[in-house]
């Protein structure tokens, strides 16, 4: 658990970027709707994650013909892979003035490694002074990610078998290469074929 000090930039933390526009129309429409009633930041931010993991479905799960990257694209099309529908996830919590991040974690891209690895993507969300990890990724079979403000319960647990691990650190913004793959992309089989394996940038807040 990485907790609060005087040293810890949170602002960035916060702010809109390309892929995280949490002042789009849409997404202020969407945070007016979750939390219209008065909550705690615990209560939005659990609002706010189990309406991504589980009114979001996960693009592969639906086997979507739409590729979606930004916030505001993954909740008008209702869909996205991990990193999309953490994007959407970070503009909520922002716009609540939540401070939401990401991390990211090399996984097997099938249920083996028959198709390799890539760069699966979940959010740290900063509550009462120290950050707790949540993914949003979407609940199925042998996937139950679960709120959570202790220890993380996450879609996916490292297995000794693979070559899988987090990657140490919490980002400010999304995994550029990613992004990039995702607004070029077309097709689940274009994300197949060149989703990322490796991340390369320093962490915003080292762990």
């Amino acid at each position: 658990m990485l907790s609060y000090s005087k040293e810890m930039d949170l602002h960035q933390f916060l702010i809109e970027d390309r892929s995280v526009d949490l002042f789009h129309p849409l997404i202020q429409k969407k945070a007016c709707d979750l939390f219209s009633d008065p909550a705690s930041d615990i209560e939005k931010a659990r609002i706010a994650y189990e309406f991504v993991r589980d009114d979001i479905p996960h693009s592969f799960d639906i086997r979507a013909d739409i590729i979606t990257a930004k916030a505001s694209d993954v909740l008008k099309y209702r869909t996205g892979i991990c990193h999309a529908k953490a994007n959407l996830l970070a503009a909520l919590l922002r716009s609540q003035k939540i401070p939401a991040g990401f991390c990211f974690q090399h996984a097997t891209l099938a249920d083996d490694d028959s198709l390799g690895y890539c760069v699966h993507c979940f959010n740290a969300v900063f509550l009462e002074g120290h950050w707790i990890k949540l993914d949003a990724r979407g609940n199925k079979k042998g996937v139950s990610a679960q709120f959570s403000l202790d220890e993380p319960i996450l879609a996916f647990k490292n297995r000794s078998g693979y070559d899988e691990y987090f990657w140490p650190g919490i980002y400010a913004a999304p995994h550029p290469e990613t992004m990039k793959m995702l607004e070029k992309a077309s097709s689940l089989q274009d994300i197949i074929d060149n989703i990322p394996d490796t991340v390369t940038d320093i962490p915003d807040i080292p762990e």
